[in-house]
């Protein structure tokens, strides 16, 4: 009998709760666009390892940046394929079982190879950009990088070849039968905050208006 194999799986593709997905890369940007940690997973001599690093998106690419002494930065250097996700949470999903407890989250898993910059200017670019990306108008606040410190650093530009979003927002999906119990559900929304500003200790100087700004238009 011939057994025909079994077609293999896009690795961007999402497997559970498929109505959660998104594949337009508009959303998935968007969702990249409103953070700057990500979580980057690669292999050595079949060693998986996960890594925590900043990210800024660069159109159709992520930039990646690090010690020159990175085990992460040397390898995803030499152009190995990669995965970079990222999470986050919006809400704390509270149902009447424990089964239906959950969150919601507006996640992105991306793949591809990276390459390194070594041209100077571009990675004095991309540095700004990091900055930028983290908090808007803060480049043109603070000094560039000098001769010594692009040399210790090396950048990454991840180029994005598969990428997949998936979000879930609204309630708890709790089971008929439970609907009568004596249980609160419903969700518990999340958001970032900002504090008051610390300035250090060694700093006199007024508070910028890159973080004026970002005071303002933060949640309260």
């Amino acid at each position: 009998m011939n057994v025909r194999a079994a077609k293999p799986l896009s690795r961007h593709k999402v497997q559970r709760i498929k109505d959660r997905a998104r594949y337009d890369r508009s959303d998935a940007y968007a969702i990249l666009d409103a953070a700057f940690l990500a979580h980057v997973g690669f292999c050595v001599d079949n060693q998986p390892f996960v890594i925590p690093m900043l990210y800024a998106r660069d159109g159709d690419a992520l930039l990646l940046h690090g010690s020159i002494a990175s085990r992460l930065i040397k390898q995803l250097g030499q152009g190995v394929e990669a995965c970079v996700s990222m999470t986050i949470v919006d809400g704390l999903v509270l149902a009447r079982s424990h089964f239906h407890h959950s969150a919601n989250y507006r996640s992105v898993v991306a793949f591809g190879r990276a390459r390194v910059l070594d041209d100077a200017t571009a990675k004095t670019s991309a540095l700004a950009h990091f900055v930028e990306a983290m908090l808007p108008g803060r480049a043109a606040e603070s000094r560039y990088p000098d001769r010594n410190e692009l040399a210790a650093t090396s950048v990454l530009h991840f180029e994005i070849v598969d990428i997949s979003a998936k979000i879930r927002n609204g309630g708890p999906k709790d089971d008929k039968a439970d609907l009568t119990l004596p249980h609160w559900a419903g969700v518990v929304p999340m958001q970032v905050q900002y504090g008051a500003p610390q300035p250090s200790e060694d700093c006199f100087t007024a508070l910028p208006i890159s973080v004026q700004e970002l005071l303002q238009r933060a949640p309260a």
